[in-house]
């Protein structure tokens, strides 16, 4: 099985690397798969990887229905 995660982009780094927020947790990711990212922005995150960019709404619908089921996005990437 898989997990992508929803995470918030911090920061943008050199060499298509961004630092993300997932529930407090903060980490260095790449977004080379992901054209014209910015901070703000959310993105599903994999193995340390951006896949693609989210909808704010579904990445706080899914933060929710992750929190309803007691798990911590921060713990997951």
């Amino acid at each position: 099985m898989c997990l992508a995660v929803p995470a918030r982009i911090v920061s943008l780094e050199a060499d298509d690397q961004a630092v993300i927020d997932a529930g407090g947790i903060r980490k260095r990711v790449s977004i080379a798969l992901v054209e014209g990212v910015v901070p703000g922005d959310y993105v599903i995150v994999h193995v340390g990887y951006a896949l693609a960019r989210l909808d704010p709404d579904a990445a706080a619908e899914t933060l929710a229905a992750m929190a309803a089921a007691g798990l911590e996005p921060g713990e997951l990437v």
